[in-house]
């Protein structure tokens, strides 16, 4: 009797054990898993966009200015690596992706990281540890103000510089990462309900945000002496054609890398960046021989540059032959911009940020509201709902708005926040370096050091 008791406890201890790790079983294969291809792609792409601020944009913009001012151009790139990336560390994470309103997330939320560790964070990339997901959108977060800099370069006081950059990603960078890209919105707080806006990879959050905040320091600090009588060309086109190169091959990070999975997205991104960049720099490198007789090596990686700016927003949404549309257009647009607008209007815009990043961008978040395609990425066909009912953000004139409306807020964000910023750091330590300090040049004046010893 004793030995039938124990048998049955023994059977119904095993029964009981047996369904528990059936219930722990599908516990772990219903709770998110770390994909290790995954990580390795969002690691590698992290790594990528890095090298675009040092040193593919340092050799971009250091090789365009003049020899007096290659050190302190750079310099502007490579500090903010360090800057930025403390101050993500800080509260620019927890601002751009916790939670928050329709502005911006709490600031403590991720204060010094914390929480920020090996497990993924579900609401944005479920396969790849939250770690993973916070270093990849810091590079982010660390080119974009870099773009800025072009236009302000070889006139701007050091000091100024360091002010503008923290206020500028805590007043405009992270917030428009949350408004976009984390869990806020456009406009939700006004119109009740979110306005769906495309921008796969920094449209409005990178470089339209930038290119008009460049246009506004450009305005503000005024021209650089000489400027445009004085000839001020590029010192080395050289390490600007190898600033180029490492910023293309750096892009496939920028918007494949966007994809935040190593799926067929990360490759229908990364081939649409691909042929945008090249139809970019054949656009201006044949308008620029038709209207001038010889097309100049610089004129090319410029159109390069634009194609890739232009198919940033776009490059996760859109067929290979819409990103080779998108490319021409941003290459020719882009050169009416830097050629035209500017000698239009006068200012001295020293890199082309506007012309090439801002205008660029526009033009590619405007075609992708007619060329979004739920064949590419069908999550914009399953994703956003209006009223409790579905609605599609493939191609349309409706979307067109919605971009439009994004294009015209960032545009202003930028704008305000920036001029505001200049005036404050105008009244607080000055923006300009003096006429003698221009005169010898940045690298001597603010950094005591020489580019080329002779």
């Amino acid at each position: 009797m004793n030995h039938i008791s124990r048998s049955g406890r023994c059977a119904g201890l095993a029964g009981a054990l047996l369904l528990s790790l059936t219930v722990v079983a599908r516990a772990e294969d219903a709770a998110p898993k770390i994909d290790s291809g995954d990580n390795a792609w969002m690691l590698v792409s992290t790594a990528l966009v890095l090298m675009m601020t040092g040193p593919g944009l340092a050799l971009f913009y250091g090789g365009l200015v003049r020899t007096k001012n290659v050190l302190a151009t750079m310099m502007q790139s490579f500090f903010l690596m360090s800057l930025v990336s403390i101050l993500w560390f800080i509260f620019g994470y927890s601002m751009s992706f916790g939670e928050g309103n329709a502005f911006f997330g709490n600031p403590l939320q991720y204060l010094f990281l914390n929480g920020v560790g090996g497990a993924p964070n579900t609401d944005y990339a479920p396969t790849i540890p939250h770690q993973t997901f916070m270093l990849y959108q810091m590079m982010f977060a660390i080119i974009t103000p870099g773009l800025i800099t072009g236009a302000f370069a070889e006139r701007m006081k050091f000091s100024a510089y360091v002010m503008l950059m923290i206020g500028w990603v805590t007043i405009v960078y992270f917030p428009l990462a949350h408004m976009v890209w984390g869990k806020g919105g456009f406009f939700n707080w006004a119109l009740g309900g979110q306005i769906p806006v495309l921008d796969f990879a920094g449209g409005t959050v990178v470089h339209i945000s930038s290119g008009v905040s460049a246009l506004v320091c450009a305005l503000v600090l005024g021209k650089r002496k000489g400027y445009p009588r004085e000839p001020m060309l590029p010192h080395n086109v050289v390490l600007s054609l190898i600033g180029t190169g490492l910023l293309w091959v750096g892009w496939f990070g920028f918007n494949a890398g966007s994809a935040l999975n190593s799926g067929t997205l990360a490759t229908s991104a990364f081939a649409a960046t691909h042929f945008a960049g090249a139809a970019g720099g054949l656009a201006w490198s044949l308008y620029e021989w038709f209207e001038k007789g010889k097309p100049s090596v610089l004129g090319a990686a410029s159109g390069m540059v634009a194609g890739l700016a232009t198919i940033t927003p776009a490059s996760g949404f859109v067929s290979i032959p819409g990103a080779v549309l998108i490319g021409l257009a941003g290459g020719f647009a882009c050169y009416l911009c830097v050629t035209r607008v500017k000698a239009k209007f006068g200012y001295d815009d020293s890199l082309d940020v506007f012309g090439v990043h801002c205008c660029g961008s526009i033009v590619g978040m405007l075609l992708l509201g007619f060329l979004a395609s739920a064949e590419v990425n069908p999550a914009i066909a399953s994703t956003f709902k209006k009223d409790g009912v579905l609605v599609s953000l493939a191609g349309s004139g409706g979307q067109f708005v919605n971009q439009l409306i994004a294009v015209l807020f960032t545009a202003a964000l930028g704008a305000i926040a920036t001029f505001v910023l200049l005036k404050i750091i105008k009244a607080v330590v000055g923006l300009r370096v003096d006429d003698e300090a221009e005169h010898v040049g940045l690298d001597v004046s603010e950094h005591g050091e020489n580019a080329y010893n002779e």
